[in-house]
C-alpha cells in the first residue's frame, strides 16, 4: 500500500484543496457504495491524502478526515438500503431451494457476527465494497449496522488518513492501520467461534 500510496501522492499535490477534498471524497464514496467501484483502491488513497496533506499547509487535515469519513459512512449507507430494497427482492423473486438455503446462511452469520463483520470489512479491498448491500439483503438489524458502520468510517477512512499524515515524522504509524485491522479480525473470528460453540449441537 505504501509504494501505491507514494504514486498518488505525486498526483494529488499538484491539486487545489477543494478539488482534492472532492475528488477524495467521490473515490471513497464510490468505491464503498457502489459495486462497480470495487476495484478503487482506497487505501492507498487514503494514504496518500494523508501524506499530501502533511506535506501542504494548504490543506486542512480536519476538513479532509471529515470529507472522508461523510464518504465512507453513507457510502456504506447506500450500499446497504441498496442492498435491503433491490438485492433482497431480486433473491426472493428466485425463491428457489439453494437460494432459500444461501438467505438462511447469510441471515444467521448477520445476526451473530455481523457487526464485527462490517468494522472488519473496511480493511479488505473488495470485501468492504460487497459486505454492506449483502447485510442489506440479510436483513441485519439497521441500527447495528448504523454503529458499524460509523466505528468503520472512523477507524479506517479517518484512522488510515492521519496514518499517512503522521508517517513522515513518525515511521512507526505507518502499521498502525494494519493493527486496527488485525483487532477486529481476531473479534470477528473469536466472536465466531463463541456463537458456534453456544449453538445446540
Amino acid at each position: 500500500m505504501i509504494e501505491l500510496a507514494a504514486s498518488f501522492d505525486s498526483q494529488f499535490a499538484s491539486i487545489a484543496p477543494f478539488f482534492l477534498y472532492l475528488l477524495i471524497g467521490v473515490i471513497i464514496f464510490v468505491e464503498t457504495g457502489i459495486l462497480l467501484g470495487f476495484f478503487l483502491p482506497g487505501d492507498s488513497v487514503l494514504f496518500s491524502a494523508g501524506l499530501v496533506a502533511a506535506a501542504h499547509g494548504n490543506i486542512n487535515i480536519l476538513i479532509l478526515v471529515s470529507v472522508i469519513f461523510l464518504a465512507a459512512f453513507f457510502g456504506d449507507q447506500v450500499g446497504f438500503v441498496l442492498g435491503r430494497t433491490v438485492g433482497r427482492p431480486y433473491l426472493e423473486k428466485h425463491n428457489g431451494p439453494r437460494i432459500q438455503r444461501m438467505i438462511e446462511r447469510s441471515e444467521r452469520f448477520y445476526e451473530q457476527t455481523g457487526w464485527w463483520a462490517v468494522v472488519a470489512a473496511r480493511f479488505f479491498p473488495w470485501i468492504r465494497t460487497f459486505v454492506p448491500p449483502i447485510a442489506g439483503a440479510s436483513k441485519m438489524n439497521y441500527y447495528k449496522f448504523l454503529s458499524a458502520n460509523a466505528l468503520g468510517a472512523l477507524l479506517w477512512g479517518v484512522g488510515i488518513t492521519l496514518a499517512g499524515y503522521y508517517a513522515a515524522t513518525l515511521p512507526w504509524v505507518k502499521t498502525s492501520s494494519y493493527g486496527i485491522a488485525a483487532f477486529f479480525i481476531t473479534a470477528s473470528v473469536v466472536s465466531s467461534l463463541v456463537n458456534f460453540l453456544r449453538r445446540p449441537r
